[in-house]
């Protein structure tokens, strides 16, 4: 049994349209200025509200700009249809390492959030409902969806990736070869009907899938009702995981009470778990913050307790609060102590990135992860595959 599909009615780019997902950025000015620079880019239609000339108009006033750049980008030539595909994924990094997936549509009824709920596809952190109230609205105005959900196979790891290696080594030249800023390429190829086809699919679909990258925009899709959802699904040879950060803007409550270490360096990203580290323009330190008696492994992991010990209990605040900006690991630890000595942040939190194993442990396990503890390399690119809803 295979939970994973064809792309009934697919828009490959042609080029212009690629993008970082919506929240892959700590600052929204840049999504302005990638707008400004490339309006054909997936990110003009994805956050119609960040364009310049939309800036500070609400999301769901814009999303008429969304349908007019998504059906411009398409009269334009940058989408080029194909029907009833999968889609090969390759991504070279600049040292030359590789990843790769399989663009395909994935069984919105087969994804599970705990471990009483059935299903193969496993969501593994809480959201903000927010975010995937916009995603759904994104969805139903344009009827596409534009970013996929990266899944990771648990099952047939090694023979999906040995398999999408050699269809694109026998693929000839990619549709279309797409650089990102981290100077990666990313290469896709369309593969019609048939036993490769068949046997990706297989290979995809079979087995346990765990959400890497894309919690929201998988349950946008069950919000929306939609039956299936744009999915890159990869394997764990192709991932890492990088650091997941915070930034408090404003503190509402002092420092005091933690158990504070003065760092004899700058504040960097722990080596490993068990401590944080913290940035200030008073100092940096390292905290161990207290476990939860009693508490299961999940319940311990360092981002749940940034979020319970440091953010709730000492500066009483919810881990939506806008003060609140969630780094990913495209950003490194320089880049969030600029920030905080810039003025624009108070506070900067580093955190020990997750391993891919605990990670797949956990999820497993059907325990759910701690919100934004797990920022995925490489990450699939927006508007690459665009997948058509009927």
């Amino acid at each position: 049994m295979t939970v994973a599909y064809p792309i009934a009615r697919a828009w490959l780019s042609t080029g212009g349209t690629g993008a970082q997902n919506y929240d892959e950025f700590a600052d929204d000015a840049e999504i302005t200025e990638i707008i400004a620079a490339n309006p054909s880019s997936a990110l003009a239609v994805e956050m119609p509200h960040r364009a310049p000339e939309s800036v500070g108009k609400p999301f769901r006033d814009c999303l008429p700009d969304a349908v007019a750049r998504l059906r411009a980008a398409k009269d334009d030539g940058h989408y080029a249809s194909a029907a009833d595909v999968v889609v090969l994924y390759r991504i070279t990094a600049p040292d030359g390492a590789r990843a790769y997936g399989l663009w395909c549509m994935i069984a919105t009824d087969q994804i599970s959030t705990s471990a009483d709920e059935p299903g193969a596809v496993i969501r593994n952190e809480d959201v903000f409902i927010e975010k995937v109230r916009e995603r759904v609205a994104l969805a139903e105005a344009t009827k596409h969806l534009l970013s996929p959900v990266l899944l990771l196979q648990t099952a047939h790891g090694e023979a999906l990736h040995a398999a999408l290696a050699e269809s694109v080594a026998d693929a000839g030249p990619p549709a279309v070869a797409d650089t990102d800023p981290a100077g990666r390429t990313h290469e896709i190829w369309a593969v019609g009907p048939g036993t490769t086809r068949d046997r990706l699919l297989a290979l995809a679909g079979g087995g346990e899938l765990v959400v890497a990258d894309g919690n929201h925009r998988s349950l946008a899709a069950q919000t929306a009702g939609y039956p299936r959802f744009l999915a890159v699904v990869t394997t764990a040879e192709s991932v890492a995981i990088q650091p997941y950060n915070r930034l408090v803007s404003d503190l509402p409550e002092p420092l005091d009470g933690l158990d504070r270490e003065p760092l004899a360096g700058p504040a960097d990203v722990p080596a490993t778990g068990g401590r944080v580290h913290l940035f200030s323009r008073e100092g940096a330190w390292s905290v161990t913050l207290p476990k939860l008696s009693g508490a299961g492994v999940v319940e311990n992991l360092d981002h749940a307790l940034v979020e319970r010990r440091l953010f709730a209990e000492t500066l009483g605040l919810e881990p939506g609060d806008k003060r609140i900006t969630y780094v990913g690991g495209d950003y490194p630890a320089a880049w969030l102590r600029g920030e905080v000595d810039a003025g624009r942040a108070e506070l900067a939190v580093l955190i020990a990135p997750v391993t891919v194993d605990d990670f797949v442990a956990v999820n497993l396990a059907r325990q759910k992860m701690p919100r934004k503890s797990t920022w995925f390399t490489p990450k699939a690119r927006a508007g690459l595959v665009v997948a058509e809803l009927d």
